[in-house]
């Protein structure tokens, strides 16, 4: 059972999504839904800006720049090389449903399987539009891009890097160390803005990284110190803390994956002499229950939502994605099912649920991707 943290559902769904589509078996999410935005390069993160217009993290579709061995460590096959380009992309959806290209020119890569990785999110902080790349950087085939977050005007499409990730993972590993899917320039995943600062997750290393908008970052906790490899992905936060749900490995192993609470150092005051918290977080506590979650948020009715990418045994397949809340009791309840491999998912300001369909496909299949809106029934 070996572990891969770079969008790894392209491992199995080259041939499940081409014949899918072949035969028109892919849309089997439930009837209540409307789609908002289609042809989309293999969307993922999304967020509503303050001008009420939803922005959409496009991964894009690689490119043809090749690096080698001899000018940076690369990704072990079956996943790499990669192939990098410049061909990610934001974009916004109005209210009325209309696609307009905000930012382009982002890195994006394309590795040996298909997989795709470029804008990976986005995020508001202080009324100012950031991108969050994960496919840059040298063994992403992109040597003068790194990884990491861009400041982005709105208004005009112009953008520039503020924090090299890159970099920062370079001297950030994680305690936990997997030569057999490491990624050199990470596989950053989900940004949130909160507390002044904006916080993202490296799914490769376990850690989990706050940016100030002047590029400044430190490592907020190293999951895999205390979990090891088990793939943290999506990010929300309530009342000063963070709840991080994990992808765990291929093949999927259903009800493995989990929910972390992740609480401030300083609030548990029973520290064990030689464990003591190596961050400004620790792992609190945490939910069982779960399968490939790719994205977690609260609700309008105060509830958690975690979006899975696919809850069947073995790999990724279209139309076993879905979306489940955690219940007062305890309970996970399943809300959306039928999902395609979804990537991201955002409470639009008219208390529907959008969610990014068909984000976790391979290069043949970008164009496939688009934006579902839902009309939740709110739990209690």
């Amino acid at each position: 059972m070996k572990p891969f943290t770079s969008w790894p559902a392209a491992l199995a769904l080259g041939g499940v999504i081409a014949t899918c589509a072949a035969q028109s078996v892919c849309a089997q999410v439930p009837s209540e839904f409307q789609v908002v935005a289609s042809g989309l390069n293999a969307p993922r993160g999304l967020k509503f800006g303050p001008d009420g217009d939803l922005y959409v993290a496009e991964s894009g579709t690689g490119g043809t720049n090749k690096t080698n061995a001899s000018q940076c460590p690369q990704v072990a096959p079956p996943v790499g090389p990669y192939l990098g380009g410049n061909t990610g992309a934001i974009v916004k959806i109005s209210r009325t449903g209309k696609v307009t290209p905000v930012a382009s020119g982002f890195p994006s890569s394309v590795a040996s399987t298909g997989d795709l990785s470029g804008v990976a999110d986005v995020a508001f902080l202080d009324g100012q539009l950031y991108a969050l790349i994960a496919g840059g950087g040298c063994s992403h085939g992109n040597p003068l891009a790194p990884n990491g977050i861009a400041r982005v005007n709105a208004n005009t499409g112009k953008w520039s890097m503020i924090a090299d990730l890159s970099a920062f993972g370079m001297t950030h590993p994680g305690q936990f160390d997997d030569a057999a899917d490491f990624e050199p320039d990470g596989v950053w995943f989900s940004m949130i803005d909160t507390g002044g600062h904006l916080i993202v997750t490296e799914p490769n290393r376990g850690i989990v990284v706050a940016v100030e908008s002047d590029g400044r970052a430190h490592e907020l906790v190293d999951i895999s110190a205390s979990q090891g490899h088990i793939v943290p992905t999506g990010l929300a936060e309530r009342d000063g803390d963070l709840y991080v749900g994990n992808l765990l490995y291929f093949p999927i192993l259903p009800d493995w994956s989990r929910i972390l609470h992740l609480a401030k150092v300083g609030s548990e005051g029973r520290e064990i002499p030689g464990m003591q918290p190596q961050g400004s977080y620790y792992v609190a506590d945490s939910k069982a229950g779960l399968t490939t979650v790719m994205a977690v948020t609260f609700g309008p009715d105060g509830l958690l939502y975690a979006l899975e990418l696919s809850d069947n045994a073995g790999f990724p397949a279209p139309g076993n994605g879905k979306v489940v809340r955690l219940q007062r009791s305890g309970e996970f309840e399943d809300v959306i099912t039928g999902l395609n491999v979804p990537g991201g998912m955002a409470w639009g300001p008219d208390g529907r649920l959008y969610i990014a369909d068909f984000s976790a496909v391979p290069a043949p299949m970008t164009g496939a991707g688009r934006i579902l809106r839902f009309d939740v029934a709110y739990g209690y």
